[in-house]
């Protein structure tokens, strides 16, 4: 079965349940595109709107507060930090929050000796909402509900035995808050992008987006884009790298990308759910027969030790990476708009 790439399929997670042409209308999805979006999921909207009305809120401060809730230590993936383009124009706003607030809690949740030290560097609650925390941890709590569901149809769509998602789930969470852009057209017909073409390092990625247009976009296999729509009520899932190996290339990782537009800030706040530390991810033997993998063994635990480091190799700034190496704030300047 294939399905039309015109538009990102809307999946209804109820009807699928119990619907098995639902069910190939999933299967198909996540082989030609690896995003979906899905209703019915079960998420309270109080649980969505009260974490997007509380993160909305810091998000909404004047800079210089903000420039306070950076990562005290410079951690790319704890607090609020931004980013410019080659011309130092903002692209995007982030505030990151890691799993567990430092290590004792994370070994009270069963994370192994060996991995505490990814959750060394402490969150950022800000003071000026203090529900924000409780907010986020409901939020993050109901994505990873629907990451279970979806992950246990697609296994049922594919004919396999459920995936093997041991708990606890090691997760990340992110938002991302992209400015209405004002600078001027630089004259090209190419769309100004604001979060580079990628597919996430993950199992699956659940997200909400908030905004008045498209921006996010979807690759098709034939490499074109298409949009996703903001649909009253969806959340979008993405198929992650990982399950890509699990699948030995079945499942297709969606990838995509965020471009500008739309006349008010678009924000989407997103979990991305991996299997528990300790594990290796490697193609299942129902996907491989008995051919050679088409994907190495991936090291969950070993992956995210290292995950700081190798992400400013490769996109750190020098001063970004002084900071973190002398652990101190960092904040990147950026230009005004004119």
């Amino acid at each position: 079965m294939t399905t039309d790439l015109a538009t990102v399929p809307v999946i209804d997670l109820a009807a699928a349940d119990a619907s098995a042409d639902e069910l190939a209308r999933l299967r198909a999805a996540g082989e030609q595109l690896g995003i979906i979006q899905v209703v019915n999921h079960g998420v309270p909207a109080a649980v969505i709107e009260d974490f997007s009305r509380a993160v909305g809120r810091i998000l909404a401060l004047p800079r210089a507060e903000k420039e306070l809730l950076a990562s005290p230590t410079a951690h790319p993936y704890r607090g609020w930090r931004q980013w410019p383009d080659d011309y130092g124009r903002l692209e995007l706003e982030r505030f990151s929050f890691g799993q567990y607030d430092d290590p004792a809690s994370a070994a009270a949740a069963g994370v192994p000796a060996e991995y505490l030290d990814i959750f060394a560097h402490a969150n950022v609650w800000p003071t000026q909402e203090p529900q924000l925390r409780a907010a986020a941890r409901a939020y993050h709590d109901a994505y990873v509900g629907v990451a279970r569901r979806v992950l246990g149809l697609y296994a049922r769509a594919l004919g396999v035995d459920p995936f093997p998602l041991t708990q606890p789930e090691y997760t990340t969470f992110v938002v991302n808050n992209y400015p209405t852009w004002t600078y001027p057209d630089p004259g090209t017909e190419d769309e100004k992008l604001l979060l580079l073409e990628h597919a996430d390092d993950s199992v699956l990625t659940v997200l909400h987006q908030e905004g008045d247009y498209a921006g996010l976009q979807g690759q098709r296999p034939d490499g074109s884009w298409v949009p996703v729509p903001i649909v009253p009520g969806a959340l979008q899932v993405f198929s992650g790298s990982l399950l890509t190996n699990w699948t030995n290339g079945r499942l297709r990782p969606g990838r995509h990308r965020v471009v500008a537009g739309g006349t008010v800030t678009r924000r989407s706040a997103a979990v991305f759910v991996h299997p528990s530390l300790g594990s290796v991810v490697e193609p299942l033997p129902a996907f491989v027969g008995g051919d050679e993998p088409e994907f190495d063994p991936y090291d969950v635990g070993r992956t995210a030790l290292t995950a700081v480091e190798e992400y400013l190799q490769v996109f750190g700034r020098p001063e970004q990476v002084a900071a973190w190496q002398a652990g101190q704030p960092y904040v990147a300047a950026v230009e005004e708009p004119a």
